[in-house]
């Protein structure tokens, strides 16, 4: 963060300061909701959750080296007072974003947000400095913490923004304005809800609307397969540019294909030329993503064969995301569990039929241990009974769904596929699915563990990895 003195700081929020010694200290270290997380000089913001109130933590904070606290109350140690810390979080976190006048990039969508952001971060990163969302704090409080971390030197700042209903994410765009806003697709991921695709549509467009207009520089990066992406066009003033594999994309994959491992191999074309990309990353559905990465990159300046060099050299920067290990005995776990829609479902059971073709031949098992995917209302039970039939189609050799009634819906679709005998089982739990691959696991083998965040289904791809381990619970 900039070193904005505590007085600043206080006029900007409209807070009141208290106990400050000298309000002309600056915050040098990072601002932080954990008082475990405070660095020397850092700003200690106070929330009162449901379960812990951070105002109970501001005197270990200051102890550990925080200049100060934003909080609700005087708390007994230098704070800026302030009527709502989120607000105030938000409102400091513009006034940074414009003083540094860094370019700013937002990028939305039902599925794929964060593995792409994590492309565009490393391919920026190669250009100038840049500052991205870690993980996945892409809500109210997560997008004004890391628009925090940029600093003078920081040119470009990446935020994935999330939604969970109309007007987040316009007032999310309002905390820190984009130039460059990038929308990935239109799934069904929090279809319960939004009440409908087109619902879902309307909340990530929401992004577009926010942007500048052509004369004052905002791009709206669009994806060319996806109708509902590509019609939001006509929602901005922005110049439009297209991503894709249709023919009208101004950056778009040809020859695309997939490696004996299953990592994809296309030639990226853009405006300004050609050049062949092979990602490390896993799965065909990857090459989306890394088309709205290059032309993110595109737009900002950097020619296509450092683009394609840094996609090529790129690897997975969030936990839990198609990461793929291989154990001394030969089988190799991929841990997707992180979250789970339909959307990213199929593809990561693509991923693994692609991954599996030459372990399969070699007589080695593909195994798809699989959990709920939350937020779907009613239609859980076609997209649960679709994942397991697809499953089938896609030759997964043994399909363990994990858990309880969406479990059975899982089951119960790969069982109407033609899925008869142990091709496919039902578990109750993590603790049942480990049990069940430790007894059966040959070398060679590949399992794929994925499920809804809420799951807890790492906790199996942990445990299988660590030979001596069990589920340890959340």
């Amino acid at each position: 963060m900039i070193a904005l003195s505590l007085a600043e700081i206080a006029e900007i929020v409209g807070g009141q300061a208290h106990d400050i010694p000298d309000p002309a200290t600056r915050i040098t270290g990072p601002v932080v909701i954990d008082s475990r997380e405070v660095r020397a000089g850092s700003l200690f913001a106070a929330f009162a959750g449901e379960h812990v109130d951070g105002h109970d933590y501001a005197e270990r904070a200051v102890a550990a080296g925080a200049a100060a606290v934003l909080a609700t109350r005087p708390v007994g140690v230098p704070a800026i007072v302030v009527d709502d810390v989120q607000t105030a979080l938000g409102a400091l976190a513009r006034a940074v974003v414009e003083r540094l006048g860094t370019d700013v990039v937002a990028l939305t969508g039902s599925a794929g947000k964060t593995s792409t952001k994590d492309l565009i971060a490393q391919v920026l990163d190669r250009h100038a400095p840049t500052v991205w969302t870690p993980g996945s704090l892409n809500n109210e409080i997560g997008l004004p913490l890391t628009a925090l971390r940029a600093s003078d030197e920081t040119r470009h700042l990446v935020l994935e923004m999330g939604a969970r209903g109309i007007g987040h994410i316009r007032y999310l765009a309002g905390l820190t304005p984009p130039r460059i806003g990038l929308v990935l697709n239109v799934g069904t991921a929090h279809i319960g809800e939004f009440g409908g695709r087109e619902q879902i549509a309307q909340a990530k467009g929401e992004l577009v609307e926010a942007l500048p207009s052509a004369e004052e520089g905002g791009v709206a990066v669009l994806n060319a397969d996806d109708p509902l992406v590509r019609a939001m066009a006509s929602r901005t003033k922005a110049r439009v540019t297209l991503f894709g594999e249709a023919d009208e994309a101004a950056v778009r994959a040809e020859n695309v294909r997939l490696t004996a491992t299953g990592q994809p191999s296309f030639r990226l074309h853009t405006p300004t030329g050609c050049s062949d990309v092979t990602l490390r990353l896993y799965g065909e559905h990857h090459v989306s993503n890394a088309l709205a990465a290059a032309a993110v990159a595109h737009e900002l300046g950097m020619p296509v064969e450092e683009i394609a060099t840094a996609l090529s050299e790129a690897g997975t920067l969030s936990r839990w995301r198609m990461e793929v290990t291989e154990r001394p005995d030969g089988v190799t776990i991929v841990n997707d569990a992180y979250n789970a829609n339909p959307e990213s479902m199929r593809a990561a059971l693509r991923a693994l039929a692609a991954m599996g073709r030459a372990a399969q031949a070699r007589g080695a098992r593909t195994w798809a241990v699989l959990g709920k995917m939350a937020e779907l209302g009613d239609a859980s039970l076609v997209e649960h009974d679709a994942v397991g039939r697809l499953a089938v189609r896609l030759n997964v050799s043994k399909l363990v769904a994990v858990g309880e009634r969406e479990a059975s819906w899982l089951q119960l679709g790969a069982y109407n596929e033609g899925s008869w005998g142990e091709e496919s089982v039902h578990v109750s739990d993590a603790q049942a699915a480990v049990d069940l691959l430790r007894s059966e696991l040959r070398p060679g083998d590949v399992v794929l563990v994925k499920a809804s965040r809420s799951v807890g289904l790492e906790q199996v791809a942990l445990a299988l990895l660590d030979t001596e381990g069990e589920v340890t619970g959340r």
